[in-house]
């Protein structure tokens, strides 16, 4: 079976990690496998940059490339630079930047076209993952998908929407959206055309030959309420899978060496991309619950990785922020070193953090929210609180960081649900079944006819 992959960048968020990982398991099971990327930002085997700019028009390629020269001269003036760019790039493509002003989501992008062009040999099944990110015209997803089998994993609920990725406490999706009241949430639109990018994505979806799959069986409850799965060849449940045999238990003291903690504090980590200003992921909420550990007398080092900047302190607790980290193994490190993993979202699918430091032995205290209860038995693999909650965090970390015995319980247990549920051998297992199976009814179809 020959797969593309299709997904907006080869590194970066929980999306970028689903799809890449889910690639290299098809080649190391040695089947024929492309990884179709918007942006190739690392390296990686077989994949392919979707060819965007080659198929824009000579006009547009040329002012770009002047935009390319601005950026790389500018070094210092960044307001400057930033102004400069926007402007060569809305005279290079005026229709399309006009759109984007309006609050249109960004679908110019013609080597979506060429998709199927992109791999020696057709691809027999396509797999799109998330198709936000200003790469991907999601008009062409009806002609792609008669074309090809395809697959589609919903990693968040953008394309349910008008715009946001996470509408959280907000309910127009279920009406159409429009009136927006949160213009500024992931994905962001510079005005209101919530309505008409709403519109769009139903017509685009009912249109097309889809198969759905989800990490979580809430974001699958979400997409079956807005009616998208109405005209679904099929919708199932693939929890998302981690490499247990990168993610799993060690040494405690040679990981607190191997990060440059000391053998005896205590540890807590959070993880993110960009956590400290992630408005999904409630870094804020975790400071207002330090605030209540230390003046109970709470002496720790709270980790906040995938953000940059200068040490802090809340009475005793020193809050230290780590750049975002790429290696799996770096990663491991620092879940093993910690004491507790928290994780304070306000909107998750899933969470492959969760699952990270649950394989490598270390007990969770997470939201209840989204899919976490999904990944996070309360009481058992783990202790969820209140989103939103500061006082219930408090009280749930202080409460952990006061009992070893029960830490060393729920992160045994934790250890044997990840391993049980969540590997990464399992979602590909799981995803090479779903694929056979949307290949088979077509050529079933195809024979039928």
């Amino acid at each position: 079976m020959r797969i593309a992959t299709i997904n907006a960048s080869v590194t970066g968020g929980g999306a970028e990690f689903v799809a890449r990982s889910l690639h290299e398991e098809y080649l190391a099971r040695g089947l024929d496998a492309w990884l179709l990327a918007g942006n190739v930002n690392a390296p990686a085997h077989n994949v392919i940059e979707i060819p965007n700019e080659a198929y824009r028009g000579p006009w547009a390629r040329t002012v770009r490339r002047a935009a390319k020269n601005v950026a790389a001269h500018s070094t210092h003036d960044r307001d400057g630079w930033w102004y400069a760019n926007r402007t060569l790039r809305t005279i290079a493509e005026p229709v399309r930047f006009s759109a984007v002003a309006q609050g249109h989501e960004d679908f110019e992008q013609p080597g979506t076209a060429h998709l199927l062009e992109m791999t020696p040999q057709p691809p027999d099944v396509l797999h799109f993952h998330n198709l936000h990110g200003s790469y991907f015209d999601i008009r062409m997803l009806p002609e792609l998908t008669r074309a090809t089998p395809s697959v589609i994993t919903l990693h968040d609920t953008w394309l349910l929407t008008g715009h946001c990725a996470h509408p959280i406490e907000c309910e127009r999706w279920l009406s159409g959206c429009g009136a927006c009241p949160h213009l500024d949430r992931y994905v962001p639109l510079m005005r209101d055309a919530s309505a008409a990018n709403f519109a769009l994505k139903r017509r685009v979806l009912g249109d097309s030959s889809l198969a759905f799959a989800a990490p979580s069986r809430w974001v699958l409850d979400i997409a079956e309420q807005s009616g998208v799965l109405a005209s679904a060849l099929d919708a199932r449940v693939i929890p998302n899978g981690i490499d247990t045999g990168v993610f799993s238990p060690g040494d405690r003291t040679s990981a607190r060496a191997s990060v440059g903690l000391p053998p005896d504090s205590t540890v807590i980590v959070t993880a993110a991309r960009a956590i400290a200003s992630n408005p999904f992921k409630g870094f804020d909420v975790l400071i207002s619950a330090c605030e209540s550990l230390a003046g109970q007398g709470t002496v720790a080092t709270l980790l906040a990785i995938g953000s940059e900047g200068a040490a802090q302190r809340i009475g005793d607790i020193e809050i230290r922020f780590v750049p975002p980290v790429n290696d799996p193994g770096v990663m491991a490190a620092y879940y093993r070193a910690a004491d507790i993993y928290v994780h304070p979202a306000r909107a998750e699918v899933l969470g492959l953090t969760i699952l990270e430091a649950m394989a490598c032995g270390t007990p969770v205290v997470a939201s209840r929210v989204g899919g976490i209860p999904e990944v996070v038995v309360d009481g058992e693999s783990g202790l969820l609180v209140r989103p939103g909650d500061e006082v219930d965090l408090a009280r749930s970390l202080f409460a952990l960081l006061g009992d070893p015995g029960e830490r060393e319980r729920i992160g045994a247990n934790g250890v044997r649900s990840a391993t049980a549920r969540h590997t990464i051998a399992a979602q590909a297992d799981a995803y090479l079944a779903y694929y056979e199976e949307t290949v088979l009814a077509r050529d079933t179809q195809g024979a039928g006819r």
